[in-house]
C-alpha cells in the first residue's frame, strides 16, 4: 500500500447509515477506497436517532415520566437491534463482537445513569441537552468503526472531545477555537493516521475548555469534517448523503433538475442556506480558507463524482439554481417614529436575537419609515409576541404579518453584474401572474431573493429553471 496516498476526510448523514445494511455497504466501499486514501470517517448519528434525543431532551421539563421511558428504550433498541443485525452478517469475529458490546453497554448506562438524574431534577438546559445529544454520535461512530474493522481495516472510534475539537461554551451553537484545535487534533489524529489506522469520529460534538460536551447545531457533522480536513492538511473533503450533489432545483418541483458538476464556495452556502440541502452554515470556513476541495456526493450512487466546490476563480461565471424555502411568515413593520431615527433598527434586530430568532431576509424602505422581514414559521408567534411588547405603540405604530409564504432564489456568479437578470426574473414570475410580496438582493451580489405565497412556489421555480436553462448546465 503506498504511504503517499492523499488525505480524504469523508462524512456520512444520519439517513445513509439508518440500519446495519447501510452500514454493511459503506463499510464495504471504505475499505475498498482505503486503499487509495489515508482515510477519516465522520459519522452523524443514526437515521432520526437525534431528533429522538432532542424529544427525550424536552420532555425532561414537562416531566412525562412514560414517554421519557419509551423513547429511552426505543433510542437502545434501535442500536442493539442494529449491533445484533451486523454481528448476524458482517461482524463475525468474536473479539470484535464483544468489543462492541461491551462499548454499547457502557454506553446506554452511561445513557441511562443521565436520564435518571435529568429526571429527579425535572429541568432541561442547554448544557444537559448537548451532553444528551451526543449519544448518538458516540453509538453511531462504536457501530461503523466495528464493521469497518470486521472489513480488515484498524479503526479507532473518538468522540469530537478525543479528537481535540476545543469550542466556546455557547451551548447547542458552539464555535471551535480554531488554533488551538488545530494543535490537538492534527496531534491526536496523526499518531493514528501515521500507523495506518482509521479514525472514525462523531460528527456534531465537541467540548469547551472546561471539558463539556457541546454541539455546533443543525448539520454538525458537516462542520466536523472541515475543521478536522483543516486540522490534518486533508487532500479533499466528501460529504456523503442521499442525492448525487447539489441541484438546479429541487427535483421533486423540478423533475428535470441536473445535478451542479462544479460550484464555488460562496455559492454553495447561498444554496445550503436557501434550502438546497441542509448544511451548517459554516462548514465551508476552515476549507475556504486552506483551498481543501470539498465534494457533495451520494452514499449509495458512488459511481458518481458527485458536486465539487472550489474557489470562484476556477467556476464558470453562471447562475446555477432556483432554490427557495416554504413555509416562512412576513413581519411588516411601519411608523413615521423610526424615520430618520437612528438606532431604531438595531433596537428591533436586539429584540428578535434575545430570545435566538433569526432574522432570513430584511428589506427597509428609503424613508426608514417600514422596515421588513422574513423568519421561519416556527419564529413568528415568538418573534410578533417580543416585538408587541416591546416596540409596538412606540417607534411602530403598524405591524402586520403574513403567513404561508416561501423565499425564492436564484443563486450563482452569474448574478454579479450582469445587466438584465432582473428583469427577466420578475418578467417570468409576472408572465404566470404571481405577486412578488417582497425583494432583496445580497451584498455578495450572487443571490437574488424574493418572496411569495407558498402556493405559487412550483409554478416560479419551475418557470424560472426553464427561463435560464439551467436543464443545460
Amino acid at each position: 500500500m503506498p504511504s503517499d496516498r492523499p488525505r480524504l476526510v469523508i462524512k456520512y448523514g444520519g439517513s445513509t447509515i439508518s440500519g446495519a445494511d447501510d452500514i454493511a455497504k459503506i463499510t464495504k466501499y471504505l475499505s475498498e477506497i482505503s486503499h487509495h486514501y489515508k482515510l477519516v470517517v465522520v459519522c452523524s448519528a443514526m437515521g432520526e436517532t437525534t431528533n429522538h434525543l432532542l424529544k427525550l431532551s424536552s420532555s425532561m421539563e414537562t416531566g412525562e415520566r412514560q414517554e421519557i421511558i419509551k423513547i429511552l428504550h426505543d433510542i437502545i433498541d434501535y442500536h442493539r437491534t442494529t449491533s445484533d443485525n451486523l454481528k448476524d452478517t458482517i461482524i463475525t469475529d468474536h473479539t470484535i463482537s464483544q468489543n462492541l458490546d461491551e462499548s454499547l453497554d457502557q454506553t446506554f448506562d452511561e445513557l441511562q445513569v443521565l436520564v435518571d438524574g435529568l429526571i429527579l431534577l425535572s429541568e432541561e438546559t442547554p448544557r444537559s441537552r448537548d451532553y444528551l445529544v451526543s449519544f448518538g454520535e458516540r453509538f453511531s461512530t462504536l457501530l461503523m468503526a466495528s464493521a469497518l474493522q470486521s472489513m480488515g481495516v484498524d479503526t479507532v472510534p473518538l468522540s469530537g472531545k478525543e479528537a481535540g475539537i476545543l469550542t466556546d461554551s455557547r451551548f447547542g451553537k458552539s464555535k471551535p477555537l480554531m488554533d488551538t484545535t488545530k494543535l490537538r487534533v492534527s496531534k491526536n489524529l496523526n499518531e493514528h493516521i501515521d500507523k495506518g489506522v482509521v479514525p472514525v469520529l462523531g460528527g456534531y460534538t465537541a467540548a469547551d475548555q472546561h471539558g463539556r460536551i457541546t454541539t455546533f447545531g443543525r448539520g454538525g457533522s458537516d462542520y466536523t469534517a472541515t475543521i478536522i480536513a483543516a486540522c490534518i492538511d486533508a487532500d479533499q473533503v466528501w460529504l456523503m448523503g442521499e442525492m448525487d450533489g447539489m441541484m438546479t432545483a429541487d427535483p421533486y418541483i423540478v423533475p428535470e433538475a441536473q445535478t451542479l458538476q462544479k460550484i464555488s464556495y460562496s455559492e454553495a452556502r447561498e444554496m445550503s442556506m436557501f434550502g438546497e440541502r441542509e448544511i451548517h452554515p459554516r462548514t465551508f470556513e476552515p476549507v475556504l480558507d486552506r483551498g481543501i476541495p470539498l465534494r457533495i456526493r451520494s452514499a449509495t450512487n458512488t459511481k458518481n463524482s458527485g458536486t465539487l466546490i472550489v474557489p470562484s476563480h476556477m467556476v464558470d461565471n453562471t447562475i446555477k439554481c432556483v432554490s427557495m424555502i416554504r413555509d416562512s411568515g412576513l413581519i411588516d413593520m411601519q411608523g413615521f417614529g423610526m424615520a430618520a431615527s437612528p438606532g431604531t433598527a438595531a433596537a428591533i434586530f436586539g429584540t428578535l436575537a434575545a430570545p435566538g430568532i433569526s432574522v432570513m431576509m430584511i428589506s427597509q424602505n428609503p424613508s426608514e419609515s417600514s422596515i421588513s422581514i422574513v423568519l421561519k414559521n416556527q419564529d413568528l408567534h415568538k418573534a410578533v409576541n417580543v416585538l408587541e411588547m416591546e416596540h409596538l405603540g412606540k417607534k411602530i405604530k403598524n405591524l402586520n404579518v403574513t403567513t404561508n409564504v416561501a423565499v425564492v432564489s436564484l443563486i450563482g456568479l452569474g448574478l454579479r453584474g450582469t445587466v438584465g437578470t432582473a428583469s427577466r426574473v420578475f418578467n417570468t414570475v409576472s408572465n404566470k401572474d404571481v405577486n412578488v410580496i417582497m425583494i432583496t438582493q445580497g451584498s455578495s451580489e450572487i443571490n437574488l431573493s424574493f418572496v411569495i405565497k407558498n402556493s405559487d412556489v412550483k409554478t416560479v421555480v419551475q418557470a424560472l429553471h426553464a427561463e435560464f436553462h439551467l436543464t443545460d448546465l
